[in-house]
């Protein structure tokens, strides 16, 4: 059974009903990388890197700003070598003052733009989110 079948290999969407769990367990079964982010307790743009930062194994000198975090999606992994694939999953991204609908939007564009580059390079990169 495929899980995704019906899900774009380049994609960022809600989790809606998807469990975690399965996707995980669909990301070992297509041997991709599986990266996880539960950012509940996250409130600012740079709490919410942070987690993100540390879930992903992104290196120290990572600079917790947009730019960083697509250069550690795009050029990181790409230098690497040949890539299987990601599913990728941001859960509960926060609503708060400090990281308000347009930080997350453009959280998401990052995202967005992530998936952009690997569909040129026909890598599938597939993100799920849910909001608080």
């Amino acid at each position: 059974m495929n899980l995704l079948m019906s899900v774009s290999p380049n994609v960022v969407q809600s989790i809606r009903a998807f469990r975690v769990s399965d996707l995980q367990e669909e990301a070992k079964r297509l041997g991709q990388h599986f990266l996880y982010a539960y950012c509940a307790d996250a409130t600012t743009k740079l709490q919410v890197l942070s987690v993100i930062a540390t879930a992903f194994h992104f290196p120290r000198h990572f600079g917790k700003n947009f730019d960083a975090l697509e250069d550690c999606l795009t050029d990181l992994p790409f230098k690497a070598g040949k890539q299987p694939g990601f599913l990728i999953v941001l859960e509960q991204l926060p609503n708060t003052p400090k990281f308000d609908r347009d930080a997350r939007e453009t959280l998401l564009d990052v995202f967005r733009d992530a998936a952009d580059f690997w569909a040129d390079k026909k890598v599938p990169f597939r993100v799920f989110y849910s909001f608080q």
